[in-house]
């Protein structure tokens, strides 16, 4: 099946046929009308100046007297004609850009102009100490370390070098490509501090706005929504680190075949002020529930076990939280990256379905 070669009203039904789902008229009328923006651009925030000592001498400079701003982000954004009041604001991955959220890996649209068809304004973020905002405040090396096969494994593509068979991803040599060329390094140690000042200072710029995190980004996006009143929501595709518990309520780490997790302690103060917003997390395909030797497999088998408690505490505590793993939902084969699987309308209407649900559209 070959959905690139295929004009996109049949690629739409295709991908419908593939999980069960037929595509509402509405949404193969936006899919195939001219996107219209009406304002587009990109700018820094956040991040911190360092100053070194001295005298800047313009005619033998140095290091003297000189500034260095570093761990900004990096946000680029379109308004489409007649927008809705919350723009979605898009936090990506671990070894990820904001090239997550953009076209596919074989070539469809992505979350970024998916949900721009659907009236909202869209800000699409390079993390501090990645892509676009690569100057860190802190020294780091970058090595040409091969990593491809574990990554195909991690993100649930199949078990090197064989696909899934029911899986949700083109296998073309060029998407698989394309998808192998999307992961960028970091220019600086992760910090998960670090990005959530910056994702809050963003916040602050574009007003109340809605969070969309994918996998590493779970994280900081709880911290954001912490540091920020602005944060009106959370959607978290498969987060995969990060799980903040309140002080003496956190529950014990997770042993894996791909090593343990462990939650993060919070002041309650902190953590009841993600009570008072909605959040769902959605969970893809092809991993256990329960324990198994396959690394690629088992890393998600303990972060949905550990989503599941960190869903229960935030509801525990008077919050509104739930958990959506799509093969128990019926609909399946989604890897890690649910957002550019040949599914992704189908999971953009699940979205999007919540948020009239939570009247945040």
């Amino acid at each position: 099946m070959n959905i690139t070669r295929t004009p996109l009203v049949a690629a739409l039904a295709i991908a419908a046929a593939l999980t069960g789902c037929t595509t509402p008229r509405s949404s193969v009328d936006k899919a195939t009308a001219p996107l219209v923006i009406q304002k587009q651009g990109s700018f820094s925030v956040g991040g911190t100046v360092l100053k070194s000592p001295g005298t800047y001498d313009n005619n033998n400079p140095s290091a003297a007297g000189q500034s260095f701003h570093g761990d900004h982000l990096y946000a680029f954004y379109q308004v489409p004609q007649h927008p809705r009041p919350l723009p979605i604001v898009m936090l990506h991955g671990a070894f990820q850009s904001a090239r997550s959220w953009e076209t596919t890996s074989d070539g469809r649209e992505g979350f970024q102009t998916l949900f721009l068809r659907r009236g909202f304004p869209v800000y699409l973020v390079d993390q501090p100490r990645r892509g676009r905002a690569g100057n860190s405040t802190v020294a780091a090396s970058t090595e040409p370390a091969p990593n491809d096969q574990l990554f195909f494994d991690q993100f649930r593509l199949g078990k090197w070098p064989n696909y899934f068979d029911n899986l949700q991803f083109d296998r073309k040599p060029e998407t698989l490509e394309q998808f192998f060329r999307s992961i960028t390094p970091n220019t600086g140690p992760y910090d998960a501090g670090v990005i959530s000042d910056a994702m809050a200072a963003l916040f602050a710029r574009t007003g109340p706005a809605i969070l969309f995190t994918h996998s590493q980004g779970g994280g900081p996006g709880w911290l954001a929504a912490i540091k920020s009143a602005n944060v009106k929501a959370i959607v978290a595709f498969e987060p995969g680190s990060g799980f903040i518990f309140p002080s003496g309520e956190m529950p014990p780490a997770m042993p894996s075949a791909a090593g343990s997790l462990a939650p993060e302690s919070v002041p309650l103060a902190d953590f009841q002020k993600l009570t008072r917003i909605p959040i769902v997390i959605y969970y893809g395909d092809n991993f256990p529930t329960e324990l198994t030797t396959e690394r690629g497999q088992d890393n998600w088998r303990v972060r949905l076990a550990m989503a599941r408690l960190w869903v229960d505490a935030i509801n525990r505590h008077g919050g509104d939280a739930r958990l959506v793993h799509l093969p128990e939902a019926g609909i399946r084969g989604n890897t890690h990256f649910l957002m550019s699987d040949l599914n992704n309308v189908q999971i953009v209407e699940l979205v999007s379905t919540l948020l009239a649900e939570k009247q945040l559209d």
